[in-house]
């Protein structure tokens, strides 16, 4: 087969964040796959054929895009963040796993880059910096009850947590309720960071204490980091940094 396909992650918004790898990739293709925002992320060029799509048809994404590279097209699904961390990486190889027996044979490659989680803590120094889990509140794929049962045990474990779509007009009251189960397992005020549209011109940063938190406070683009119960503040003029000590002494 002469196709090829790649996964590959755009980064949380900021072109310069995108990895000369992908950048590389992209140059190389003949196929855009995506999500429609993601793929508007994509400039147009001679050679190069755009599909933007739905994000409730990640499946039929995948199959369409092995397919073409099976017909030889050098094909990009793209995806915000990381294609490996809730995104189409392993929807292209659910659909390879239930796919013909050809589809195994091609040049499949996953291409890293920056998740927003990632760029939410760095934008504010390192609440990432001890053990962190990351938890998707997106209930579309799994059931609310494993949500709410995952977000109590890493309160209760005392993790960092990622928050990742925390709040759609489908699931207003969604983050209410993590954040009751959040202060009655964690009985503190750590902080809690809003990080919305980290690294776009929209970018908006907003650190309070886990009692103070609301869910209006954030909707789907927004990352939402909690802190362990060791994560501290380092107050100065230019505006507080949030870091949790490596050390769990």
């Amino acid at each position: 087969m002469t196709g090829w396909l790649v996964i590959a992650g755009l980064g949380p918004g900021d072109t310069a964040l995108v990895t000369p790898e992908v950048t590389a990739a992209l140059a190389d293709a003949t196929d855009v796959i995506g999500y429609i925002p993601y793929v508007a992320r994509v400039a147009p060029r001679d050679g190069l054929t755009l599909h933007p799509s739905d994000n409730r048809v990640e499946l039929d994404r995948a199959a369409h895009a092995l397919q073409l590279a099976a017909e030889g097209h050098r094909v990009v699904v793209v995806s915000s963040g990381d294609p490996g961390v809730f995104a189409m990486a392993a929807a292209v190889f659910e659909a390879l796993e239930a796919g013909p027996p050809e589809w195994r044979a091609l040049d499949i490659r996953v291409l890293p880059g920056i998740t927003a989680m990632l760029a939410a803590s760095a934008r504010v120094g390192a609440p990432l910096g001890h053990d962190f889990c990351a938890i998707n509140l997106s209930d579309n794929l799994k059931p609310w009850p494993l949500i709410e049962r995952r977000v109590r045990l890493a309160a209760d474990a005392d993790f960092a947590i990622a928050f990742y779509n925390p709040r759609s007009k489908a699931r207003p009251d969604a983050l209410i309720r993590v954040f009751e189960i959040l202060r009655a397992t964690c009985c503190d005020e750590r902080p809690v960071l809003f990080a919305r549209a980290v690294s776009t011109p929209e970018e908006t940063l907003r650190i309070i204490p886990l009692p103070e938190a609301r869910a209006e406070m954030a909707d789907m683009r927004t990352m939402i980091i909690i802190g362990s119960s060791l994560t501290r503040i380092i107050e100065r003029p230019s505006g507080p940094l949030l870091y949790t000590p490596r050390s769990a002494a």
